[in-house]
C-alpha cells in the first residue's frame, strides 16, 4: 500500500513538473520588488521579491521571454519542466548574468548573446545605404546562426532560435525600409513650419512649442519602456552640459500612455533627468508624433528660433555629428 501511494505522488509530481516550470532570482543592487516576464510587450508573469529572492512557479509555452528587472530587460528561454535560477547584479547586469539548473545552457548562451549583441552598431546599420544594409545584416544573421552550430545546445532550442533570428532580421529590413521612407518624408519638411505640441510638464502645468520659440529646440521622444531610448540619457545629460546657457532648449517627450504616468515621473526623479520633460497626450497616436511620420523611438528633432524645422531626423546625443551641427548653429 505504502508502495503504491509513494509511485502514485511520484507521477503527480512529474505530471505537475510537466505542466510547469520554476524560476528563481537572485538579485543584488536591484531597486524593484517585482520582476516581469514578457512577450512582445505584453506581461505574461510578475513574480515578487523578498530580499532580493524571486521565486515563482507557473505554466508557459516553450518559447523567447523577456525578463524586465526595474529598467532593464534580458531575454530569456522558457518552457514547462525547466527549474532555472538566475543571480545577477543590477549594477552590472549583462555582464553579471548567471544560470543554473534546467534550461541553464540555454539561458548562458543568450546571456552572451547579449553581450555580443553589444559590440554592434545597429544604429550605424540602420544608417547605411541599402546595399551596405543588405550585406552587413547577412554578416551578422551568419555568424548568429553558426554560434547555433554549439553541440550543447538542445535541438529544439536551436530550432527555435533559428526561427526566431530569422524572423528578427526580417523584421529588421521592414524597419530598415519604413526609416528610408520616413527620411524622404523629413527632408520635404526641412524648412516648413513644425508642427506643434501642448503636452503635460513634468514640472507642473503645460508646455507647448511656442514657449520655445526665439530658441533652438532639441526634441527627445522617448519612452520609459524602450531601451535604445535609455542608453541616449546619458549622452543627452552631457550634450545638456555642454550648452548650458546658450540659445537652445532640450525638451524630452515620453510616448509612454497616459497610464503610466507615474512611471514616467518615477524614472525622471530616479535619473535625474534634465532639460524640459513633457508627456504626450496619446502616444504614438499624438498629432505631432503622426506629423512628423514617426515609426520608431528614440527620435529627435531640431527646430529653429522661429519654429521651422531644421532637421526633422536629428543625431542623437550619442552621435559626434549632433555636437558639429549644433555648434555650427549656435555660434
Amino acid at each position: 500500500m505504502l508502495s503504491n501511494s509513494t509511485t502514485q505522488t511520484s507521477i503527480d509530481t512529474k505530471i505537475n513538473n510537466e505542466n510547469s516550470m520554476s524560476f528563481t532570482a537572485n538579485i543584488i543592487n536591484g531597486t524593484s520588488n517585482e520582476v516581469v516576464i514578457s512577450s512582445h510587450g505584453r506581461p505574461i508573469v510578475t513574480i515578487n521579491g523578498n530580499n532580493g529572492v524571486f521565486k515563482e512557479k507557473f505554466n508557459i509555452e516553450e518559447g523567447i521571454y523577456q525578463l524586465q528587472i526595474g529598467e532593464e530587460y534580458t531575454e530569456l528561454y522558457l518552457k514547462n519542466g525547466l527549474d532555472l535560477k538566475l543571480s545577477l547584479d543590477a549594477n552590472k547586469f549583462d555582464e553579471s548574468i548567471k544560470y543554473e539548473g534546467s534550461g541553464s545552457v540555454e539561458n548562458n548562451f543568450l546571456a552572451k548573446e547579449a553581450l555580443l549583441d553589444h559590440k554592434v552598431d545597429y544604429g550605424g546599420l540602420f544608417e547605411s545605404n541599402e546595399s551596405d544594409f543588405d550585406i552587413k545584416s547577412a554578416e551578422i544573421l551568419k555568424n548568429k546562426l553558426a554560434r547555433l552550430n554549439d553541440k550543447s545546445l538542445p535541438e529544439s532550442f536551436v530550432s527555435l532560435m533559428k526561427k526566431e533570428t530569422d524572423m528578427r532580421f526580417m523584421q529588421m529590413k521592414m524597419v530598415y525600409n519604413s526609416r528610408q521612407e520616413e527620411k524622404k518624408i523629413n527632408n520635404l519638411m526641412k524648412n516648413t513650419m513644425s508642427p506643434s505640441f501642448d503636452y503635460v510638464n513634468y514640472k507642473g502645468g503645460k508646455s507647448k512649442l511656442e514657449d520655445f520659440r526665439g530658441k533652438y529646440v532639441y526634441i527627445d521622444l522617448w519612452a520609459t519602456w524602450c531601451a535604445p531610448c535609455r542608453a541616449e540619457i546619458p549622452f543627452l545629460e552631457k550634450i545638456e552640459n555642454k550648452y548650458h546657457g546658450k540659445n537652445i532648449e532640450f525638451v524630452s517627450i515620453s510616448l509612454d500612455r497616459q497610464a503610466d504616468i507615474e512611471k514616467w515621473k518615477k524614472m525622471i526623479t530616479d535619473k535625474k533627468m534634465g532639460g524640459v520633460q513633457l508627456l504626450a497626450d496619446n502616444d504614438f497616436n499624438s498629432k505631432f508624433v503622426r506629423d512628423f511620420n514617426v515609426m520608431g523611438i528614440p527620435r529627435f528633432i531640431l527646430i529653429d528660433p522661429n519654429g521651422k524645422i531644421v532637421n526633422a531626423n536629428a543625431p542623437r546625443p550619442s552621435s559626434p555629428e549632433l555636437t558639429t551641427i549644433l555648434d555650427e548653429l549656435l555660434k
